[in-house]
């Protein structure tokens, strides 16, 4: 059991096995899934002295936890403009201080159990086309004036290309408040404090499914967990494990590279800072400097089960586009993981019954919103279900056609946008 070929797994603090489940054992909590919802539901559980086991089918922080972009953006994966609009400003409020307190979790879990992450602050979002002209003003003086949110500004083309070396940016907005960090190693962080919770943690213990009683019966292939309650935290690694949600999410690769260092002077005149950056393609290049000068980029997706045979050739005329200075750096590693949408880009958190907790389709925006569905669901399982609830409530349509047509009708829509971001 191998993390991926990664910058991250190659950089990681403190990687180590756990054993694997053989035999029968009980608990009141099992957790499926070792990614931050995983990590972050056992933890908050265990501080609460619930008795949790957690079952990982790979490697704690094997999926697209140890593997993602590692950029912590605020609000949800859409803005509170378009919140206004799709639920009125008081829902949208609600959903923004959520938000909020999913950042400062993070940032005092770091804090609380000194993970070495290189954590980061600030993120810049470059706006690619004319008509999205104006909606960095736009977005910025609504967080200011009703959001009580004024750590945003919006930067013209000359102050956004000031800051990141590319001509494709029309305009900027940049948000002090948003973060970066190194994923993989705040995954393994939040694992050594669920070991020093209590947390029962086992790797290579893929479940092969539960009973739907109150306890539930949790099997692997070498075990059995009894619990009161069961919480499915597998997101884009779901498959056929709970076809009652499979349905509401969809899971889409996404691909990463690490160049060669570019050294303190080009990573300086390429990026000014050591900010996350994104576009505003519906297909989202993501990017930022990491802690060694290598430029750390993601961009381009897949709708299949396997990954492109060569992911550094699929991924850099994205970079090039962007950054035509760089057509001589290296590529040091490139990789692939899988995250999970859902219709309308909300995350579907909620609760099946008789005892089992759920939280997926973070759409891209999976890092504060996943390790805070872990706060809000072990809330739920202690007894106070206002926050889980206010994403529970979330209308979050099943994809059309279901688990079997879902990937044709996505193909053809990501086909549609693609034409419309490059025209």
């Amino acid at each position: 059991m191998a993390h991926s070929s990664s910058y991250y797994s190659a950089t990681a603090q403190g990687l180590r096995e756990h054993p694997t489940l053989v035999g029968s054992e009980r608990a009141d909590v099992c957790v499926i899934g070792g990614g931050f919802t995983g990590l972050s539901t056992a933890l908050n559980l265990a501080e609460r002295g619930f008795d949790v086991v957690l079952l990982e089918a790979e490697r704690i922080g094997y999926g697209a936890s140890g593997r993602c972009g590692g950029l912590i953006g605020s609000g949800q994966r859409k803005d509170v403009l378009e919140t206004e609009r799709m639920f009125g400003f008081d829902t949208s409020k609600r959903l923004w201080d959520l938000a909020e307190a999913a950042k400062a979790e993070i940032r005092d879990r770091v804090a609380k159990h000194s993970i070495d992450c290189d954590l980061q602050k600030g993120q810049l979002v470059g706006v690619h086309k004319k008509r999205y002209r104006g909606w960095a003003s736009a977005l910025s003086e609504a967080l200011a004036d009703r959001y009580q949110y004024p750590d945003t500004h919006a930067l013209d083309a000359d102050a956004t290309r000031a800051m990141v070396a590319t001509d494709c940016f029309l305009e900027g907005f940049f948000d002090s408040g948003a973060a970066t960090f190194h994923p993989l190693n705040y995954a393994l962080g939040l694992a050594n404090a669920c070991r020093d919770a209590g947390v029962k943690l086992f790797d290579g213990s893929r479940v092969t499914g539960y009973t739907h009683s109150d306890p539930a019966t949790v099997t692997t292939d070498a075990g059995s967990i009894t619990a009161a309650f069961v919480v499915l935290a597998c997101n884009g690694y779901l498959q056929k494990l709970e076809p009652r949600i499979a349905g509401k999410m969809m899971p889409i690769n996404n691909f990463m590279i690490a160049t060669e260092p570019l050294g303190d002077e080009r990573a300086s005149q390429l990026i000014s800072g050591r900010y996350g950056i994104h576009d505003t393609r519906f297909v989202v290049n993501y990017f930022r400097l990491s802690v060694d000068k290598r430029l750390l980029f993601g961009g381009g997706e897949n709708y299949r089960r396997g990954f492109p045979r060569d992911i550094a050739a699929f991924v850099r005329p994205a970079i090039l586009k962007l950054f035509p200075q760089l057509d001589d750096v290296a590529i040091d590693y490139a990789w692939g993981g899988a995250v999970s949408v859902t219709v309308n880009r909300l995350p579907h958190i909620g609760r099946l019954p008789p005892n089992l907790f759920f939280a997926q389709g973070y759409s891209g925006h999976g890092i504060s919103t996943a390790n805070f569905a872990g706060v809000v669901m072990a809330e739920a399982i202690a007894g106070t279900a206002e926050r889980f609830d206010a994403f529970a409530n979330l209308p979050i349509r099943t994809f059309p056609g279901g688990t079997l047509l879902r990937y044709p009708g996505m193909v053809l829509g990501m086909l549609y946008y693609a034409l419309k971001d490059r025209f």
